[in-house]
This record gives structure tokens, sequence and C-alpha cells, in this order.
């Protein structure tokens, strides 16, 4: 139509000034294609209904490659001048010109419109007076010219009803939840320049800052709450962007996110590459930790450090599946409301991280770990211990999860001892649901002033099918029932008794009478044959929380067990070097004294002079080993 601004709008961007004298029309304009973004040469024709006939306007759109409608934002009869060219199958850009005039977008008017020509694929207002978006107008024609809304548009984009798509939108949604750092619905002004930063990797100039919010307070209702970003204002902008011509923009968000072209999380992303060899196990380390907490911090909105079950479906929210089960809350510490606590959310990540390292990675992919803590993958999250065997040779430990498998015969009371270690008496076992048990429990305990995690392992009676997963801890914990007569035996079996694990005996029920045990041998002769403890008693049959010292001595045994594998090894060659010809120490500690070492026995002076005196021996004797080896 006259009157709009279409010359004014062409010699704005040629002269970058608003001209003074604004003639009918202009010649061809030709831009080399070097001074253009997308590196193609551009011609732009203008056309005046004072000069020129509707004849050569119709020979002119069909050489076309785009074509530009200009409108003026402040008139509203604008509408016809879309059917000229709803019969030629080429892009069109709808241009609002004069946005200096008003103050609201006619967006809301224009839409309709939009949605009824498919042919239209963008609209942008812009001023020519004020040089506004007049080179965001001629760069959107490039783009629909030179990249047509292809197949991958279409993934993001239902051009028919002019709306994104729900996979896109549900994407999008997970991406803006990952964003709000602090969880209250809105992306303030640093969380949006952080999501500037991690797609773009640049900040947000604070002039674009406030005219993005802008447009959305101009375009949209509940765009904006609080002065943020909600996530209808969140779509919208990106809506904008694909109806503008940039949806490689949109696609840039979602690679960054970790989704592939078919608007799906990548297998590399969710699950990195991590080696972990024989012999190591794998724990979060201190980033990651920092990282969980944050994420607690940001769905415990009533700080009770713990999570609702509404809290805990919110912090899910961007997984395609709820990870956790009711099972989670018989193995973590829960409150009297049985909510996990904050104890018991970074319990349940480590026991996951040490029994399935590829699942743990993939929930810190879904909560984007590697994007906001901007890492190469989520395997940065992850400490792959050192082997056993170099502890053994080191004489300590780096390690901060230790596992005792917990056996007995069935009804021995193995399961009120692991949920014993979670605080609970027998009351409030009972009132738990047999269908929610976990055969794994896991909670803190403290050695040294040194906080570790002790995971308890309940082992099925049934030796012949254990694996070797099973089998594989660091501390063995044999429990029977005191006043059955028969449950020692089972504990007797010399599965683990002669291994080199650290063993612990627990008579449970200790509430009730105690009978003798139809076995050859009492469990206290047992325990003295093998040098164990003598059988601790135990139960959770209590009034108040059961006492935790069985978990910390347990504790002690794993994370010594290094040391005393180490003693035992020196034996073991003070023994070879006797088969060579070379006299023991007279007299050597016995092996099996060594076997199951207890805490107790290490702070005991008495073996620290024997064993210092065994070790001197041995160092005299691997000189000795060695000149025999030589000669």
């Amino acid at each position: 139509a006259a009157k709009v601004g279409k010359t004014s709008l062409v010699m704005s961007l040629v002269r970058e000034e608003f001209p003074n004298k604004v003639p009918l029309r202009v010649k061809e304009i030709t831009i080399p294609a070097d001074m253009t973004p997308e590196r193609v040469r551009t011609h732009i024709v203008d056309y005046s209904e004072a000069e020129q006939t509707k004849e050569q306007l119709y020979q002119e759109i069909s050489k076309a490659n785009v074509i530009c409608i200009v409108y003026s934002v402040n008139n509203k009869n604008f509408i016809i001048s879309v059917s000229i060219s709803l019969y030629f199958r080429v892009p069109l850009i709808l241009v609002g010109n004069k946005l200096d005039l008003v103050e609201h977008s006619s967006m809301e008017t224009i839409r309709p419109i939009m949605n009824r020509y498919q042919d239209i694929k963008i609209c942008i207002e812009c001023s020519a007076k004020n040089l506004e978006n007049i080179s965001e107008v001629f760069s959107c024609a490039q783009k629909a010219a030179v990249h047509p809304m292809g197949e991958k548009a279409f993934l993001l984009f239902c051009p028919e009803e002019k709306k994104l798509k729900p996979s896109c939108i549900k994407a999008l949604a997970r991406i803006f939840k990952i964003s709000d750092l602090n969880n209250d619905g809105v992306l303030n002004d640093d969380e949006l320049n952080l999501f500037h930063i991690i797609c773009f990797n640049t900040p947000l100039a604070p002039q674009v800052l406030e005219d993005v919010k802008d447009t959305v307070m101009r375009d949209l209702n509940n765009g904006l709450r609080y002065d943020g970003l909600t996530l209808r204002g969140f779509l919208f902008l990106h809506t904008l962007s694909i109806l503008q011509g940039l949806h490689e923009t949109v696609w840039t968000v979602l690679r960054r996110f970790g989704y592939n072209d078919s608007l799906e999380l990548k297998s590399e992303y969710l699950f990195p590459l991590i080696k972990v060899p024989p012999g190591c196990t794998t724990e979060l380390n201190h980033n990651a930790y920092l990282f969980l907490e944050s994420v607690f911090d940001k769905h415990d909105k009533d700080r009770d450090c713990a999570l609702s079950p509404e809290e805990v479906k919110d912090l899910f929210s961007v997984f395609p599946y709820m990870p956790w089960g009711p099972d989670v809350n018989n193995t973590v510490c829960t409150n009297y409301k049985g909510w996990i606590t904050y104890q018991g959310y970074l319990s349940q990540w480590t026991l996951t991280t040490y029994l399935d390292v590829q699942r743990s990675l993939e929930y810190l992919g879904y909560l984007g770990y590697s994007i906001i803590y901007e890492q190469d993958s989520q395997a940065a999250a992850v400490t792959v211990t050192r082997k056993k065997h170099i502890d053994l040779q080191t004489k300590r430990t780096q390690r901060s999860v230790f596992r005792c498998n917990v056996l007995g015969a069935r009804g021995s009371g193995k399961s009120g001892f692991l949920q014993a270690f979670l605080g609970r008496n027998l009351q409030r076992r009972i009132r738990s649901r047999e269908d929610h048990k976990s055969n794994y429990v896991i909670s803190t305990t403290y050695v040294d002033e040194q906080e570790k995690y002790l995971l308890l392992h309940e082992v099925t009676p049934d030796f012949d099918i254990l694996s070797e997963p099973d089998l594989t801890c660091d501390v063995v914990c044999l429990v029977y029932d005191g006043n059955d007569p028969r449950s020692f035996e089972y504990c007797a079996k010399e599965y683990f008794i002669d291994s080199r694990t650290p063993c612990l005996v627990v008579a449970a029920k200790s509430d009730l009478a105690e009978v003798e045990q139809q076995y050859s041998q009492s469990p206290l002769d047992f325990c003295r044959k093998h040098k164990l403890h003598p059988p601790q008693p135990f139960t959770c049959n209590t009034t108040e929380a059961p006492s935790m010292d069985l978990y910390t001595r347990l504790t002690h045994m794993a994370i010594y067990s290094a040391l005393i594998n180490f003693f035992y090894s020196v034996l073991v060659l003070l023994h070879a070097a006797s088969c060579l010809g070379v006299d023991p120490p007279s007299p050597p500690l016995p092996l099996s004294s060594l076997r199951h070492m207890a805490q107790a026995d290490l702070n005991n002076s008495t073996f620290w002079l024997r064993a210092g005196f065994c070790a001197g021996v041995f160092a005299a004797l691997g000189f000795a080993v060695y000149r025999v080896l030589k000669h």
C-alpha cells in the first residue's frame, strides 16, 4: 500500500540514516555478496503504485525469491495488502513499519493473518525513522530465501498453526526448568544472562535484555512476572525466532542442552564414556555434591531439609520417568513424615553412583550438570577410586564409600539390622510395606572425625546363586537370631571365614532370651577359634532409635582392612621365605589372627609391638630372600 514507508526502509538500509526527502520509489539496488550475512548477492526491488502498473508488479513478483509486504503499524487497514501475493508460492515477510508512532505491537492483530496463510513465514516490526530492526528485516528476507523452512524447522514448528510442536515445547520446558536456578518459575536477569552465555558464549547486553523483556511485555500477556521471564514468555521468544527465520537459533539452544535432530537427548550426552578398571569403585566428587546440594535447595521450598512427595516430583520433572520408587524411602534416611531428608537424598545419589555409575551419569544429564557446571560431560562428576591392591601397598585408602555384606539365615534379623542403621526401631519398621522393601541401606558414619558412607547389602541366604558383585565387599556382617537354635549354623559356613575380608558376628534379637545353638561350637568359641570379635548383641526392639556403635565399628573395619591385609601379606611372605630355607621369626603372628582383625585389636599396643617386630624382620628377610634368589 502507499504511504507505509517501503522506500524509506530501503533508503535507511543503504544510507544508514533516515532520508529527509523520499522519492516515489528507488531504482533497483544490488548488494554485493561480501556485504550480506548469508554471503549471497541480493537485489532489492522497490514498488510504487503511482509509477507502476499491476502488471509490472506481478512481473517483478514472478522473478522474486522472497517478498516483503510492508504495512504501517498505526494503520488498521493494511490487511488487504496481503492478498496481493497469495498466488505466488514464495516466502512472504510481513514488515510492520513506523513502530516509532505507536506504543503497542501489532502482532496480536497480524497473527490471525499469519495463521491463515502458510506462505507468510515471518512478521517483524521496525522503524525506518529510528533505524530500528532495519537490517534485521532484510537479513530475515535473505534467510527466508536462502534457507526456507526445511524438515528440521518443521520438527520444531507447525506452520499451519504457527505454534511450536509438543516435542519442542517439552524440550524447551526442561531447558527453562534447568535454567531457573532458584525454582521461582521465572528467569531473572542473572539467569537469562547465564542462559545466553551457556548457549551463545556471550553475555546479554543490558539494553538487549531490556529490549527482549519489552518485546514480551508488548506482545504477550503473562510473559513476564516480577520482571522475570515466565515459561510462556520463554516459549514465545523461541516461537518468534522461528517466525523471523531464525530457527537455527532455537536449534543452537536445543543442541547445547543435549538434544539431537530428533529432539531426543543424545546417548553420548546421557551416557558418556567412563572406564572403571576391576578392583576400582565409583564415587561422586566434591563438585558433584555441590551441584546436588544446589538442586536439593532449589526444590526444598519449605526449607525443612526434607523433600515432600510433591517436591520430589518437581525435582524429577526434567526426567522422562520417575527414577526413584517407594523402595528409596527404605534405603535412606527419612524424617518422621517419611520424607527423604537432605542426608538421605545425598546418600541415594552416592548409592546409585557406587552400584550403577552409568545410571548416575544419566540422571545427572537430565538435571543438566555438565551444562550448568560447564563440563565436557557428566563423567567429570565421578571419581574412579584406585585399585584396592594400591591401598594395600600404601596402607591407606582415599575412598569414602564402603560396602558391608550382611548375611544370615532367613528370619535372623538382617532386615531389622539394615533399617536400624536408618534410625528405625522395630515399631517403625513394622509400619512399612513389604513391597517397598529394599535390600540396600546407606547412611553416614564418622571415623576419625571424617564422614564416610557405609553401604549395607542384605545378601540372599542361598550361597549357590551368589554372583561376584554379591561377594565383593569391604567387610562382612554375619547375623544370627540368638533366640533360634538353628540360626547360627548358617553363619558357621566358612564361605567368608576363610577369606581375607574382615568379619563381624552379630547376635540379633538380643531383647529375647538367648538359647543354645545347635552347632558343634558355641558362637563365642567359634569367634575365638577364628580370632573374631565375640558376637555383638543387637536389637531393634527399642523405644528410642537403635545404637549406631556397631555400624561405626563396621566402617572402621572396612577402612582399616587395607592395613590388616598388609600385615597379612607380610606374614604370607614370611612363610614363603621359610619355604626357601630362611627361618621365620619366632614366634610369628598366626595367619588366622590377622584375617579378621577388628579395630579394637588395631588399637592394642601389644598388637602394634608384635606387628612392628614382624615388619622389621620382614625387611631383613626380604634382603635375605633376595640374596638366596640371586645365588
